[in-house]
């Protein structure tokens, strides 16, 4: 459709986090209007505005989650019931039954909303500021919907490309677009602001979701793992193979749409180890994207490693003490050192489950002599930690550390609170090694408190968790169930956001 314009909104937080972005812009505009809306569960944007009966449906969407809209009836009123039936058909509803050959405005409301039926009327006004923002119309726009006030940010061009940029450069690419419709309802109905966040690691994809209570502190609302297997076979190929990206890009979407589900006002999606060393990593981010509207951002090693420690630090108040954290996932390791909230050094190795795993054929019971050689090797690559300093308090993260921890604790049922700040002695560890090495895959999984999914891994996991103690010569760690998802959404989200004013 030629000259069809690609749109992009935000409501509330996400409106209150790019509001200081206009700070120093010169408006180009502004208006008010007054419009009455009428929504449905899944309707699309259907107004009274100026006189006329104003409705538009969605034409396309993108791989941003851009959204091109197309104008379908804009009419006088009285408007013949023929006519009406595109507004039904906008608001996914099935055509009443008509009484009147023409309404107005009034005969309409009155007929064909309130208690009774599936559509809300409701009352809007808006202030609308407007801004030029990378060669695209943007708007900062305060509204009053049935008393409740909000704000919105709207950006939209021809250019799709240059609307998801100005969408970045206002510092809103991992909030989600959200038209009126979903955005006044959530508004009306009280859903709190919402974050989500995706780690796509090596091993699993992590998932978590938080709200804001009513001190503006993040509290979860949902947090789990999928074993996606993306780094399988990886290290020999040095590719994401298609098997494994259909995997990861099947738990992703299942992932946004339930953040999408739960009303997230933001989503955030981070890839690690595997992403970064994979050759078609792009091919990978861009298919994730294109199935998803989620772009995930390939992250270094050191920005791993700061935002695990951030996550300890809010999680754990660490005292003013020497600390070291490590992250084990499934294609590296993150190490952050650092006193209080001070971190003095941060670095990746590529030391992780699933490439240890693959290399020494660990997924199978082993004989103890054999385990010698990859303790060796994790050993060798660690490096790094010889002849450190010891540290007052190590805590270990990651799906290696939660699931020795669980087993320790003989879990059925996985319970983060539990898991969260307990202590996993050296000889645990050491009895689990043993438990693990003389298992096949699946006797392990008979195990208490192992994830089955991680049966493969775990043997791999430990001798990494027991390297690094030893490395580090210490003889206990603290368990952190919080990790990079928990550090990316402090960042991210964590500041509560504070309503900007903008110079009109």
């Amino acid at each position: 459709m030629t000259g069809a314009r690609w749109e992009w909104r935000t409501f509330g937080a996400g409106a209150e986090a790019g509001a200081p972005a206009f700070i120093g812009h010169t408006p180009t505009g502004e208006a008010d209007s007054d419009e009455r809306y009428l929504l449905s569960a899944g309707g699309s944007t259907v107004k009274i505005r100026a006189g006329l009966m104003d409705v538009k449906s969605m034409l396309a969407l993108d791989a941003n989650g851009l959204q091109q809209w197309r104008p379908v009836l804009k009419a006088p009123f009285p408007v013949p019931a023929s006519t009406l039936e595109v507004v039904w058909e906008a608001l996914d509803l099935p055509v009443p039954s008509l009484v009147r050959d023409t309404y107005s405005a009034e005969e309409l409301e009155a007929e064909l909303t309130g208690p009774g039926t599936r559509v809300r009327l409701v009352d809007v006004h808006k202030h609308r500021v407007r801004f030029e923002v990378g060669g695209c119309t943007s708007e900062l726009t305060d509204v009053v919907a049935d008393g409740r006030a909000t704000r919105t940010i709207a950006v939209e061009a021809e250019d799709p490309d240059a609307v998801a940029s100005a969408v970045r450069t206002l510092g809103l690419g991992d909030y989600r677009n959200t038209a009126y419709p979903p955005g006044l309802t959530a508004l009306l109905d009280d859903v709190p602001a919402r974050y989500a966040v995706i780690d796509a690691g090596t091993n699993s994809i992590k998932f978590h979701v938080a709200q804001r209570d009513r001190t503006g502190a993040l509290v979860m609302v949902v947090d789990r793992a999928e074993l996606t297997r993306l780094g399988e076979d990886l290290e020999r190929t040095g590719v994401v193979s298609d098997a494994a990206l259909d995997r990861t890009r099947s738990a992703i979407a299942g992932m946004v749409a339930e953040a999408d589900g739960l009303h997230a006002v933001a989503i955030a999606a981070v890839g690690t180890a595997g992403l970064r060393i994979a050759a078609n990593r792009e091919a990978v981010v861009d298919a994730v994207a294109l199935e998803t509207g989620v772009r995930i951002e390939v992250i270094p090693g050191e920005e791993e490693a700061r935002l695990a420690y951030l996550a300890v630090l809010a999680a754990l108040g660490m005292p003013d003490a020497s600390i070291a954290v490590f992250d084990t996932g499934g294609g590296s390791t993150q190490l952050t050192f650092g006193r209080g909230d001070e971190v003095t050094e941060r670095f990746s190795v590529d030391v992780g489950a699933v490439g240890y795993t693959e290399r020494f054929g660990l997924d199978d019971r082993v004989d103890e002599d054999a385990l010698a050689e990859p303790l060796a090797a994790i050993h060798a690559d660690l490096a790094r930690l010889d002849r450190r300093a010891p540290v007052d308090r190590l805590v270990g993260m990651g799906g290696a550390v939660t699931n020795i921890a669980a087993v320790s604790h003989g879990m059925t049922r996985y319970d983060p609170e539990v898991i969260q700040g307990s202590v996993l002695e050296r000889a645990e560890v050491a009895r689990q090694l043993e438990l693990y090495r003389a298992r096949s895959a699946d006797e392990r999984r008979s195990i208490p408190g192992l994830q089955p999914k991680r049966a493969e891994v775990i043997l791999a996991g430990a001798c990494i968790v027991a390297s690094v103690m030893d490395a580090l010569g210490v003889d206990r760690l603290t368990v952190s169930d919080r990790g990079l998802r928990h550090g990316v959404l402090a960042t991210r989200f964590g500041a509560q956001p504070t309503p900007t004013e903008v110079s009109t």
